[in-house]
C-alpha cells in the first residue's frame, strides 16, 4: 500500500481532500469567489471564527496557490484576500456543494416528523 504522502498530487481525491482539509477552508472559498475582502470583512461574515483559526486557514489556502494576499502599503496597514486564477476554477465546485447541500436540507425537512 502506498504511503498518504505519495499521493498528494498523484490522486485527485486525496489531493482535493487534503487541500480543503481545513474547517473552514470551503467557507472562505465561498466567500472570495465573488469578491475581494479584507481581514475583518471575512471574519465578520464567517462569524465563530478566531483571529488565529482564520489566519491558519488563508495562509494555508494561499501556500496551496488558491488565495491571494494583497498588503498596501499604508498606516494603519490594510491587506485584503482574493482568489487567485487556480482559486477561481473551484467556484463549480463550489455551486455543486450548493446544489447538494439544498437537497440534503430538503431531504432533512421531508424526513423529520413536526
Amino acid at each position: 500500500m502506498e504511503n498518504n504522502k505519495d499521493l498528494f498530487g498523484e490522486c485527485p481525491y486525496f489531493t482535493a481532500q487534503k487541500v480543503f482539509s481545513g474547517k473552514w477552508s470551503i467557507l472562505v472559498m465561498y466567500h472570495l469567489e465573488e469578491e475581494t475582502l479584507r481581514f475583518g470583512e471575512l471574519q465578520r461574515r464567517l462569524g465563530d471564527i478566531t483571529q488565529a483559526t482564520l489566519t491558519k486557514q488563508l495562509r494555508m489556502l494561499e501556500g496551496f496557490g488558491l488565495v491571494k494576499r494583497y498588503v498596501y502599503s499604508e498606516i494603519p496597514p490594510k491587506v485584503e484576500y482574493s482568489l487567485t486564477d487556480l482559486g477561481k476554477e473551484f467556484k463549480p465546485v463550489l455551486e455543486q456543494f450548493r446544489i447538494w447541500g439544498d437537497k440534503y436540507i430538503e431531504s432533512l425537512k421531508s424526513n423529520v416528523e413536526i
